[in-house]
């Protein structure tokens, strides 16, 4: 994973300085120096361009974004980090530091269970605090760490949580595809935190992308939803390591998630798995055999359905 940067010439010199105790490494066509520090290499080159590659990529990298005027409102705006993994999407630089409400869904590849948004804001004030609760690689952690740190988040961050209950999400899906239900509930709970937050307007907002952008707000036409959220709206895979918002709201989401997927286990009387495998396919045909209405439990449409009916058969 990488991070590119662009800086200008005092800076470039400045990031060279600062790294000259390092490990030098084999300089690429172009390159002024290029380090090892950690788990991260850093090299910069002679258009002002500076790659931040490893483990610690975005750490290291937003080291220099505050010393480069990157505020939203700066003239030096127009630097950007681009993401190697989206074509032709970018993150302004310096936005780790920004008052950014972050999105983020579970639930769309479960057959058993609801979809889960969760929108939550991390105000520049607040970046130091929720990072000390040590959830910026969110993916990575535990479902009992996110289950400690939920209630903290709660507490103090303004945010959101819709939960689409399988019945409520079989009515609406012969009308919406699924990436459609995605992008509403993400405007829902985006609209929710912004009123939340009132009279504050954040610097950005930061969607976990799962469609092209063009795409994300026609589903929104299409579903003629009011209140389209647009203003300062970025969209990125992997957004939990470009603000620690959207690190936030996946863990709220993911134990939302889980506690209404404990509380249907309870009314189904037995462990309702989470995904879209074999023995989500056996689960459904015993559930099925008891005459269990699976509306309430399960999003139809998926394969699953008709597997466990063949089961049964």
């Amino acid at each position: 994973m990488q991070t590119v940067i662009k800086v200008t010439p005092s800076q470039l010199k400045k990031i060279a300085n600062y790294y000259t105790k390092n490990p030098t490494l084999r300089l690429p066509n172009g390159a002024l120096f290029s380090v090892k520090n950690g788990g991260t290499t850093i090299t910069g080159y002679r258009s002002g361009k500076v790659m931040f590659q490893g483990t610690r990529f975005a750490e290291e990298a937003a080291r220099w974004q505050t010393d480069t005027d990157s505020s939203p409102n700066t003239a030096n705006s127009t630097s950007i980090i681009k993401k190697n993994t989206t074509p032709g999407m970018s993150i302004p630089a310096g936005f780790a530091n920004w008052s950014v409400i972050g999105s983020d869904e579970v639930g769309a590849g479960a057959y058993f269970g609801p979809l889960t948004t969760a929108a939550v804001f991390v105000s520049k004030e607040n970046i130091s605090w929720v990072r000390q609760l040590g959830i910026s690689d969110s993916k990575t952690l535990t479902d009992d760490k996110m289950r400690q740190i939920a209630p903290e988040i709660i507490a103090h961050l303004p945010h959101h949580v819709i939960n689409l209950m399988p019945e409520k999400y079989n009515q609406m899906q012969p009308e919406n595809n699924v990436n459609q239900l995605k992008a509403i509930s993400h405007n829902f709970v985006l609209n929710k935190v912004l009123t939340k937050i009132e009279p504050l307007t954040p610097d950005a907002i930061l969607i976990d992308q799962f469609a092209q952008e063009s795409t994300y707000f026609k589903y929104l036409l299409n579903a003629k939803q009011p209140n389209i959220v647009r203003q300062n709206v970025y969209f990125t895979t992997k957004g939990e390591q470009y603000h620690l918002s959207v690190a936030a709201a996946s863990i709220l989401a993911r134990v939302v998630e889980l506690d209404t997927m404990s509380k249907l286990s309870q009314e189904a009387g037995m462990q309702l798995p989470i995904g879209a495998g074999h023995a989500v396919d056996l689960v459904a045909a015993k559930l099925m055999q008891q005459g269990v209405d699976l509306r309430h439990f399960a999003k139809l449409h998926f394969a699953n359905t008709k597997k466990a009916q063949k089961i049964l058969s």
